[in-house]
């Protein structure tokens, strides 16, 4: 019976970090979370890319749109010589 709880509880939380990952609009945590870089960082990143959403100064969201096609400047391209 146990089993059945943790899993039911496993998939709400899998469904709601799949529904993070669809958002346009994300909050600073939220970002962390996603990209895996510190809140400073994050932060110089979306204010660069032009993608801070000011709505007051608590209520601060990050366009996960235009953070992504800013930070797809910065990928290296691919090399076939490097051997994994």
């Amino acid at each position: 019976m146990n089993d059945q709880y943790y899993d039911i509880e496993r998939r709400t939380a899998i469904k709601e970090e799949a529904r993070m990952f669809r958002r346009k609009l994300i909050s600073y945590e939220q970002a962390e979370i996603i990209y895996s870089i510190s809140h400073r960082k994050i932060r110089d990143l979306a204010e660069a890319a032009g993608a801070v959403y000011r709505f007051n100064d608590v209520n601060v969201r990050i366009n996960k749109e235009i953070l992504d096609e800013y930070l797809e400047r910065f990928r290296l391209p691919e090399n076939p010589n490097v051997k994994i």
